[in-house]
């Protein structure tokens, strides 16, 4: 005990560390016992200074007992990642446990293939950003028994194990999460197509220099595309294997995924994309596909001329409903343009008062759909960087119950919300014990 609060440990990780060693003792005897060797309350500490304790000589510090499939025998120990239980029943109800057994993923004769991709959830959910830095989280028993293990494997097993996933695995289980939404109705008739770039932080650069929204420059990165249904929010495709030479083709890609004849077996109806995302010649192979798609306008010196050129009388006022009931009235203009590569016209929205200096151009092959919609439309592929951005982020604990409680009311299944407050009572979760 003594030689863990010398690294910095708080009194729970201190007993989450003894728990992995199977030592029992409670946290009043920690805090007694280091009160009497004298020393003081730890102050709050940031998360910098926290996420980097014990780094020094963690492999002989940190110690935990190797990772092993746990019986149905009755057990007691501390955890300070308890929420995590709470997502089981989302699991189970959906039957993605059943998904994962069925997958392709690699599995050892020590542990198999739910552990394996349970153990992976458990960080991405308990919010360890630099777990190859930290051991600590492979001494809580919390983690471990979400992953039905009674600890999670080390930092290497990680490593190894990641270095076994293929491609052609993600998508085959990409499909199947696919289907899985879809008979549940959580994916509607429209998706959203934006890139987003994975920084690379290495001395060496493999990699091409990609433009970064959050850090307002390009750098050396993973480019990723991300598919997303506006509607539940979930991200049902992405790619990290895009280069600058294939950008263009990702959009037909993905239909190759979705589906290989949306014209017939697919309810997919809009694609919402940036205008950099794909080729005036890609939207005419969509427009031929008999899908509708809606995006951005690049800019030309033509395109501006033609904006000035449009009379007073030529635009109108209307007003575009919001989430909230309240509305807000913005300058729209309608016609039709000719693009380079694309056979036949497309519908062109002119909107100001979008707080911007200069009036936006939506583009469209839907010469049906009202221009109010419309613009609701593209106005939700606007949030889908801040939506990516919060998922990376922010989907950890802190908002476990919230988004629990989300998922419940999409699923309109009141049973298993039941169980998952039922959880969380027995659990006292409570600033994060």
């Amino acid at each position: 005990m003594i030689a863990y609060r010398k690294k910095y440990l708080s009194v729970p990780e201190i007993k989450a560390a003894l728990d992995a060693k199977n030592i029992k003792v409670s946290e009043r005897y920690i805090s007694y016992l280091l009160a009497e060797e004298g020393f003081a309350r730890l102050p709050r500490r940031e998360n910098s200074v926290h996420n980097n304790i014990g780094f020094e000589d963690a492999a002989e510090t940190f110690q935990a007992p190797r990772s092993e499939h746990i019986g149905p025998e009755a057990d007691k120990f501390s955890s300070q990642m308890a929420g995590l239980l709470l997502f089981l029943p989302i699991i189970k109800s959906y039957g993605i446990d059943t998904l994962i057994e069925n997958s392709a993923y690699p599995e050892t004769t020590v542990i198999k293939r739910l552990p394996s991709i349970l153990s992976f959830l458990a960080l991405k959910l308990s919010d360890v950003e630099r777990y190859s830095m930290d051991d600590a989280w492979c001494m809580d028993r919390g983690m471990g028994l979400f992953a039905g293990l009674n600890v999670l494997p080390k930092t290497a097993w990680f490593s190894s194990y990641s270095s076994g996933v293929t491609r052609e695995m993600n998508l085959s289980f990409l499909h199947s999460l696919r289907e899985l939404w879809s008979a549940e109705g959580l994916l509607s008739n429209t998706i959203n197509l934006d890139f987003t770039a994975i920084p690379y932080w290495g001395d060496d650069d493999p990699f091409e220099n990609n433009w970064s929204g959050k850090r307002k420059k390009a750098l050396a990165s993973l480019q990723a595309v991300l598919a997303q249904d506006p509607d539940s929010g979930l991200l049902c495709y992405g790619d990290t294997t895009v280069r600058h030479r294939n950008e263009s083709e990702v959009i037909l890609e993905f239909l190759d995924f979705y589906h290989p004849d949306p014209k017939t077996s697919s309810n997919l109806k809009y694609l919402i994309f940036d205008c950099r995302f794909t080729t005036y010649e890609n939207m005419d192979k969509l427009n031929y596909q008999g899908l509708r798609f809606i995006t951005v306008q690049r800019r030309s010196k033509g395109l501006e001329e033609k904006i000035a050129a449009i009379p007073k009388s030529g635009w109108k006022n209307i007003r575009i409903m919001r989430a909230n009931g309240k509305g807000r009235i913005i300058t729209v203009c309608e016609d039709t343009a000719v693009l380079p590569g694309y056979d036949g016209k497309v519908r062109q929205v002119f909107i100001k008062g979008n707080n911007r200096i200069k009036p936006a151009v939506i583009i469209t092959n839907d010469f049906d759909i009202k221009i109010e919609e419309l613009i609701r439309k593209y106005s939700q592929r606007w949030l889908v960087e801040k939506g990516i951005s919060e998922q990376i982020h922010f989907f950890h604990l802190r908002t476990c119950v919230q988004l629990i409680y989300n998922i419940a009311d999409i699923s309109h299944n009141k049973r298993y919300e039941v169980k998952i407050w039922d959880i969380a009572r027995t659990c006292q979760i409570n600033n994060g014990v």
